[in-house]
């Protein structure tokens, strides 16, 4: 899996990490990650907003019974959870298929100098056509 711990005898000294963190590849990986997250923290976000103001603002409506002695407030409280653990499980199944592998390729050439290389080569002009 991509969260291997790395062997005693690899060395890293070696890595410039910020040309890593300028890589497209790494960019690529960011961009990826941050257009998953970041939408869907939003409407999380706006979901708990939309649950915290209800419940200040809306007393009757939260209190009206659905069936028994359940309410509405305890219907949406209990849909928090759930979208939750939604949530949570759709990251872990998007991150298994999209950030993982992107991930386990950087790291893969970090680790076996492919990455120091061709930074190398770029640095250098070889390969680049001006």
């Amino acid at each position: 899996m991509g969260n291997d711990a790395l062997s005693g005898e690899v060395d890293l000294s070696h890595v410039d990490y910020p040309a890593v963190q300028q890589s497209p590849e790494f960019q690529k990986l960011r961009r990826t990650h941050r257009s998953f997250v970041f939408p869907v923290l939003a409407v999380c976000l706006a979901w708990y907003f939309v649950y915290v103001l209800l419940a200040s603002y809306a007393h009757d409506f939260m209190s009206t019974r659905v069936f028994g002695s359940i309410n509405v407030a305890m219907l949406l409280g209990l849909a928090q959870v759930v979208t939750t653990f939604a949530v949570t499980m759709w990251y872990v199944r998007f991150a298994g298929k999209h950030f993982d592998p992107q991930a386990e390729r950087i790291r893969d050439e970090i680790e076996t100098g492919v990455f120091a290389e061709r930074s190398a080569a770029a640095a250098s002009g070889e390969g680049v056509t001006r």
